[in-house]
């Protein structure tokens, strides 16, 4: 099952929308690299254990 993690979820001052969707540890990494790179974040194990934490199931969108 994919994994994702959506911004949206967890308001900012900058109001990101980002969404990141994949296998799970393609998400931990892009996510916490994400994380460090836009909202100031220290990227840290306590950092990437939050996000696996935070991950929800992808729900196929089928058209």
């Amino acid at each position: 099952m994919r994994k994702k993690v959506d911004c949206r979820d967890y308001p900012s001052e900058m109001n990101c929308t980002l969404v990141i969707a994949g296998e799970e540890e393609e998400v931990v990494r892009a996510a916490s690299e994400h994380a460090v790179s836009v909202h100031g974040h220290t990227d840290s194990p306590e950092l990437r254990e939050q996000i696996r934490a935070a991950l929800k199931d992808e729900i196929p969108q089928h058209a």
